[in-house]
């Protein structure tokens, strides 16, 4: 190969993150014409005509909503009649029309708290004729913080750190978490009528489940508090979540409580979903740039979930094999979606990152190979970095600058080894969230 193994990953992983860029896909796939917005000239959206009773508001919550807003805004201008949204610290826009509040994630904070506190303010008086797009990007559940009636923010934090700390799958978390809030799991739907209203949605989710991106507070909910009460269980933790939360799952359980709108119901029947960007999109553009790039390309999944540990060992051992059945020919194996980590240490890192150096134990010692595995949104677990490369070089070195690969593993402190090796990959926010690309080269 002419171009390095490294700037080979980066730029198919680069590729992967253009193709699901929100502020594109709504410029090149959007329009307004007259008093219409349309999507691919498939599906329209009426809005208020200039001089008419009816407001447009843009509302919305989620790590990449600012990238979603800024196109709307230069599109609808004056339009907009009022608009709120809610995005993790560190990933807010300048815009005009429409606020932006920063606050906690994945650990929901009291910024959040009363900035979702003005977003439901904001949905006061609504009119048949007003009409709502909301934006709604992964990072949305904790974000959108609104606890149920009887419970408080430091009980939705503490029962978010639990199921974190468990490595629950997100479906999991969202199922728990839907049943904790006053906005999430389709309730806020209900605030939306009887205006009509658009979600526009990023997928951060294996599957694009609606109901479970960002705990689909404009979504039908088909998940019970009955089963909220099985995952809890299921890892452990119904004694150690706060006694409110378990009251309240209970009372639920019961029947004493109201359950999350289902589907069918009246509330849903003025609000519309689209799926602007998902992981598969990105997907397919990495595969593309690594085709252009000269690599034989293969998909390991579309949807990778499950352990981290298994797939990073699964991933690696399949790309070892891939290039050992055709030496010479230079091989891109590529995974897209999200997997879980059990964190059961106290060091730094994420579930990128403890892929990447998992994987690199599979490859110890193998040359030319390399795998990058980053985070879409910029960001792995509490950390500054996307992710990290690592080759068949990484414990070598890394026992060279006096450090335990095997140790830093069982401490859940990849990035300590990462940063320290110079092998993080660090993006900043990047304006989208659709999971997480793992790009595996063999030359």
């Amino acid at each position: 190969m002419s171009i390095p193994l490294r700037d080979a990953a980066l730029e198919i992983f680069q590729a992967g993150l253009r193709a699901v860029q929100p502020e594109h896909l709504l410029q090149r796939r959007s329009r307004v014409a007259g008093d219409r917005w349309t999507w691919d000239d498939d599906l329209s959206f009426d809005l208020p005509p200039p001089g008419s009773a009816g407001r447009l508001l843009v509302l919305g919550a989620g790590k990449a909503a600012a990238w979603l807003a800024r196109p709307l805004e230069e599109m609808l201008g004056e339009r907009i009649a009022a608009g709120r949204i809610i995005v993790k610290h560190g990933h807010g826009l300048p815009l005009t029309r429409i606020r932006v509040a920063e606050a906690g994630h994945p650990l929901p904070d009291a910024a959040g708290l009363a900035a979702t506190a003005q977003l439901l303010g904001d949905l006061g008086a609504l009119r048949p004729e007003d009409r709502i797009f909301f934006l709604l990007t992964g990072g949305a559940s904790a974000l959108l913080v609104a606890p149920a009636p009887g419970l408080t923010l430091d009980d939705k934090v503490a029962t978010t750190r639990l199921l974190l700390q468990a490595g629950a799958t997100i479906q999991e978390m969202n199922t728990v978490r839907k049943h904790l809030s006053a906005a999430k799991g389709g309730r806020l739907a209900a605030r939306l009528a009887p205006a009509a209203a658009l979600t526009l949605v990023v997928s951060d989710v294996v599957g694009d489940d609606l109901s479970s991106i960002g705990s689909g507070p404009t979504a039908p909910d088909p998940t019970t508090f009955g089963q909220a009460i099985e995952v809890l269980a299921r890892y452990r933790l119904l004694d150690r979540v706060p006694s409110a939360v378990r009251r309240r799952l209970d009372r639920g359980a019961a029947g004493h409580a109201p359950e999350t709108p289902k589907p069918g119901q009246p509330a849903f029947s003025g609000v519309r979903h689209v799926i602007l960007a998902s992981n598969e999109l990105a997907l397919g553009a990495a595969c593309q740039q690594a085709a252009a790039l000269g690599f034989r390309v293969e998909v390991f999944t579309h949807n990778m979930a499950g352990s981290t540990h298994e797939q990073a060992r699964t991933f690696a051992t399949r790309l070892l094999d891939r290039a050992r059945r055709a030496p010479g020919r230079p091989m891109a194996l590529l995974a897209g979606g999200e997997t879980t980590l059990a964190v059961t240490g106290t060091g730094l890192g994420g579930r990128n990152q403890e892929f990447a150096l998992v994987a690199a134990r599979e490859i110890a010692g193998s040359a030319s190979t390399l795998i990058l595995s980053a985070g879409t949104d910029g960001t792995d677990g509490p950390t500054d970095a996307a992710g990290a490369y690592v080759d068949g070089t990484t414990f070598a070195r890394a026992r060279s600058h006096g450090l335990d690969p095997e140790a830093i593993l069982r401490n859940n402190d990849a990035h300590r080894l990462f940063d320290r090796l110079g092998d993080l990959l660090r993006t900043g926010p990047t304006g989208t969230n659709v999971m997480d690309l793992i790009v595996g080269l063999a030359a």
